[in-house]
């Protein structure tokens, strides 16, 4: 599930193939108001979802409809942006790199007991994950899958840039220093904790805020466009809520109280009962001095995670995959009783993971698919002349047939 369009672009540029080129090949329970796209990220089956908005509430509802209309889900990765905090234990955080959940704290009360653990399905791969061979693992692959991204956008001509933004865009402000017109605004000046919507609109530099007033941190080595990034990756707990977190000071202290090391908006609406982990991307640092800079590429950086995370996710089809039924997909003839994706991911501010029963072939390789395309290629080839030859034989029996019946 992605809660929002530029999330889902990003995801879309990892998918591997597309089962729904042609429509819908599996369809869905007549409630469900969600749209799909399906397709084949690695070994997984994979149908992603975009929410109507954010929040916890859209999160809900577009899960329950998933879970109704895709009756096997295996695993939900909810993939997006985030707002994260500047140092997470004892490293200094910065923007594009990328938070996976180990838990959700629910902190502005809609849930009763304001936390969340993962689901049973799920802990055994998060455990892995936690621990710094794996951590090395996932983040290499991950700067391989962005690079991929990267390249796959350019190719397509997309219109999002998915590029490093640069250290000279990565800034941050005392907690205490708020975006807002330092001069000349009524309403920015009246009161401490709000400022105009034209302040909100407006960048540092339009606004007035004092570089000196800026946290000096080491950054890490400026890239030129196009290099290889890896970002950085944080298995923690995560804040979840109905509201964007804008403002450094309650950022501290909610984060203080539940000990979580970033903030997003939907996590909290999934539920134990779903087998879900959050993947999101450092955007800003959720202060008053957010903006938009950085969204496509932590968008980029969080899907790269996300498809690193499912290539270790446990395919419960022995590394088979199953393509949609034969009216949707050349290749393949399969018979669908229902949505029952074994096998799949859902891919939410988010991922999914959905189930097809297989009746499939292992997973090929682009070598191999070449190889099958090829022979493919050949018996068409074959077919279509075995077709006109017969044809023109009985074209020249007919001839014969008019010319004797003339005589």
């Amino acid at each position: 599930m992605c809660a929002l369009s530029r999330e889902a672009d990003a995801v879309l540029l990892l998918f591997d193939e597309f089962w729904d080129e042609a429509g819908d090949p599996y369809g869905r329970v007549k409630s469900d108001t969600n749209f799909y796209i399906t397709g084949r990220i690695g070994k997984h089956n994979v149908v992603l979802t975009i929410m109507s908005g954010m929040g916890t509430n859209s999160a809900t509802y577009a899960a329950v409809n998933l879970r109704a209309s895709y009756t096997g889900l295996q695993l939900i990765l909810l993939v997006g942006i985030c707002g994260g905090l500047p140092r997470i234990g004892d490293k200094d955080a910065y923007l594009g790199d990328v938070v996976v959940s180990k838990q959700i704290v629910g902190y502005d009360n809609m849930f009763d007991d304001g936390t969340g653990r993962p689901n049973a399905d799920v802990r055994p791969l998060l455990a892995a994950l936690d621990t710094e061979f794996m951590e090395k693992r996932l983040k290499m692959a991950a700067a391989i899958h962005l690079k991929e991204l990267q390249q796959e956008a350019k190719e397509r001509m997309r219109r999002a840039e998915y590029h490093y933004p640069g250290a000279k865009n990565d800034a941050i402000y005392p907690p205490e220093y708020s975006h807002k017109h330092k001069d000349l605004c009524r309403a920015c000046a009246e009161n401490p904790d709000f400022f105009c919507r034209s302040a909100f609109q407006s960048s540092c530099a339009e606004i007035g805020c004092e570089p000196d007033k800026l946290i000096p941190r080491e950054h890490r080595e400026d890239l030129p466009k196009g290099a290889d990034f890896a970002p950085e990756i944080f298995i923690g707990r995560l804040g979840s809520g109905n509201t964007v977190m804008k403002s450094g000071l309650d950022r501290d202290r909610i984060a203080a109280k539940y000990n979580v090391v970033a903030f997003e908006m939907e996590g909290a609406g999934i539920g134990e009962e779903f087998p879900c982990i959050v993947v999101k991307g450092i955007c800003d640092y959720a202060d008053s001095h957010k903006n938009k800079i950085w969204q496509n590429f932590a968008a980029a950086t969080a899907a790269s995670v996300a498809k690193a995370i499912l290539a270790w996710f446990p395919s419960s089809s022995d590394g088979q995959y199953e393509p949609p039924p034969k009216a949707y997909h050349e290749s393949n003839e399969l018979s669908v009783a229902n949505n029952a994706l074994v096998d799949t991911a859902w891919v939410s501010q988010g991922d999914t993971v959905g189930s097809l029963t297989y009746n499939s072939e292992p997973v090929q390789t682009p070598e191999q698919l070449s190889i099958i395309e090829v022979h493919r290629r050949v018996y068409i080839g074959y077919e279509r002349t075995a077709f006109f030859v017969v044809l023109h034989a009985v074209w020249l029996w007919l001839l014969l047939m008019a010319l004797i019946a003339v005589e």
